[in-house]
């Protein structure tokens, strides 16, 4: 997208909010970068240039605009389509891999060298894996400066920095301001209440309440309906007009409760240890597909003339996913050929017994979901489901406890499914779902599903399996979005029957 300087002139002088993520804007003569959709008067072509992140911008010398914050735009599209090296990569950077576990660690877990992973990253990118998360622990910083009152000296390592110097020298050299100028350029209001003691942060530090961006439209109806439709009680729960859930986190747990408003998702992140942050925001935005491009999605659905109609109805749509890719396949088994309510019984049976206790002041989540080696440890006669799929559920907990599969961000979507269809009790449909929901295949498709099936049949579209994916080949790469306005269609539309 960068490359194309004409396009991203185009863009620039529209304000387009669309392409805020994909590209950003260095300013040549004020050193500064922005977003596309920055309200100041457009420079001159001749003194733009286009990089692919802020963390190139950052490396090159420009820092971040005051009056856009592109620090704050939704992640690039990019990293949620595709499978290859660097989304994969991107993927895991987000979720706080770098941090943790270094450039090397980042490396295994995607399974090639160090120099290949910075190789194919700087000549995508224009900046490395340790460029890439320095600008998200500056980013981090100015969300803890901005939304809590806690000491600087505590928000730089909850941000993930070594040192207090090297905290203040990157503050400074990514906003142009020091820390303390960052939390004195607060709203009045906000300013006050740090230092009444009012503010969130101070009678519970771990606390937090931050705005996630996305790209307008955003259709709530499907994305928050079915997550409370399937909310496993105790872990899930559907409170005062908001979804909360617990996360299980690197170096804690926590409890996400978002809330979806016109223009962003509201999000109040209660953390044990404030490191989580930006794993949590990673995950919270991945759950809601808050970084997809609706417009681009909804562009191509809307040129077959039967998806059309279902698409101006409610554009916008989005996939929901997961915070917990293991989390979901075992969900997944536990919801072969039952209804969506015998489900969330059986889930929570496993939750109550087995799940970590959490403590839950503003609501009435109970547990985090039990980890994979907790469930290989249980008795299998304890579950209540037939022979077949117990063996179908105690063959999933082994390999993902033992670590013989694998599913996370940085998984191989066409490796991840192979392994799983050689699973006993694994068919077309249980692997789909686990790769729409939990891998975040873009392209996942439900042709067995019977709110698919009846929704094809109720369009006049084929209703076979066969013809049905024959037909839907005019949707890819899109169609995981195509089944939420399938499912739509049906007044019942989330269904775990075929397996």
């Amino acid at each position: 997208m960068h490359t194309d300087t004409e396009h991203c002139v185009r863009a620039v002088r529209s304000k387009d909010a669309r392409f805020d993520g994909w590209f950003f804007t260095a300013v040549l003569t004020t050193r500064i970068y922005c977003r596309p959709s920055c309200p100041v008067v457009p420079p001159k072509p001749e003194n733009m240039t286009f990089y692919p992140s802020a963390a190139a911008c950052q490396q090159a010398g420009f820092r971040a605009c005051k009056r856009c914050r592109p620090d704050t735009s939704p992640g690039s599209p990019e990293w949620n389509q595709r499978a290859d090296l660097v989304a994969r990569a991107m993927r895991l950077i987000g979720d706080g891999i770098v941090d943790r576990e270094g450039v090397p660690g980042l490396a295994a877990r995607l399974g090639y060298s160090t120099r290949q992973v910075e190789r194919q990253l700087l000549a995508e990118l224009g900046a490395g894996p340790l460029a890439l998360a320095r600008a998200q622990r500056a980013q981090t910083a100015r969300l803890l400066v901005e939304t809590t009152a806690l000491p600087m000296a505590e928000i730089a390592f909850a941000a993930g920095f070594s040192s207090i110097r090297t905290f203040n020298d990157t503050v400074r050299e990514v906003f142009a301001l020091s820390p303390s100028e960052l939390r004195d350029r607060l709203p009045k209001s906000r300013a006050q209440a740090h230092q009444s003691g009012t503010s969130t942060a101070v009678s519970a530090p771990a606390a937090l309440n931050l705005r996630l961006p996305f790209r307008a439209p955003l259709n709530p109806d499907n994305l928050f309906g079915h997550l409370a439709a399937t909310a496993v009680p105790g872990v899930e729960e559907w409170r005062d007009g908001a979804y909360r859930r617990t996360l299980r986190l690197p170096y804690g747990h926590g409890i996400a409760a978002l809330t979806p408003t016109p223009d962003h998702i509201a999000c109040r992140l209660t953390l044990s240890d404030l490191r989580d942050l930006p794993v949590a925001i990673s995950r919270c935005r991945r759950m809601l597909d808050l970084d997809a491009d609706p417009v681009a999605v909804d562009e191509q659905l809307c040129t077959d003339p039967v998806l059309a109609p279902l698409v101006a109805k409610g554009p916008g749509r989005r996939v929901p996913r997961t915070v917990d890719e293991a989390e979901f396949a075992v969900r997944a088994v536990l919801g072969q050929q039952v209804s969506t309510a015998a489900a969330r019984t059986h889930a929570a049976r496993l939750v109550t017994a087995h799940g970590d206790p959490v403590d839950d002041p503003e609501g009435g989540l109970t547990h985090l979901f039990p980890t994979p080696r907790a469930l290989a440890a249980l008795d299998p006669e304890s579950l209540a489901m037939p022979r077949t799929r117990r063996a179908t559920f105690t063959t999933l907990v082994e390999q993902l406890a033992d670590g013989t599969l694998h599913l996370g961000v940085e998984s191989d979507w066409p490796e991840a499914r192979a392994r799983l269809l050689a699973l006993p009790g694994f068919g077309p449909w249980t692997v789909d779902v686990i790769a729409m929901r939990a891998l975040g295949d873009p392209d996942a498709f439900l042709p067995t599903d019977l709110g698919i099936r009846r929704a094809a049949q109720e369009l006049g579209l084929p209703s076979t399996p066969a013809a049905l994916t024959a037909r839907a080949g005019a949707w890819r790469p899109w169609r995981a979005y195509a089944v939420q306005y399938l499912w739509a269609t049906d007044s019942h539309p989330i269904n775990f029957l075929p397996v």
